[in-house]
């Protein structure tokens, strides 16, 4: 039996290819990035206070990929109202400018 399938991908559970994502680059003082677009606080600032899970590639990348359906879903279900981020900024910079 062939360790590796019809197209010479190797076959078979590999635990750092599944647990050891891509090498983090710091985006700010409080974040990083690992996958393409998945922002997360940089861990070394919460080890204090939470305990760090070790989490799946696949895991990482298939939460990713489902935040617009939750978000979607959240919205149908409990807002009577979706307000975006730049209306909330103008609203705050209109306040500051009546201050």
């Amino acid at each position: 039996m062939s360790n590796e399938s019809a197209d010479g991908t190797p076959i078979g559970y590999r635990y750092a290819e599944q647990f050891t994502p891509p090498a983090p680059q710091q985006v700010s003082d409080v974040a990083i990035t690992t996958h393409e677009h998945v922002f997360e606080v940089d861990p070394r600032l919460m080890e204090r206070w939470v305990l760090q899970q070790t989490f799946p590639n696949w895991d990482s990348l298939r939460i990713m990929n489902s935040r617009l359906d939750h978000l979607e879903w959240i919205h149908k279900h409990f807002a009577t109202k979706v307000v975006t981020g730049s209306e909330l900024l103008a609203e705050v910079d209109a306040e500051d400018g009546d201050a």
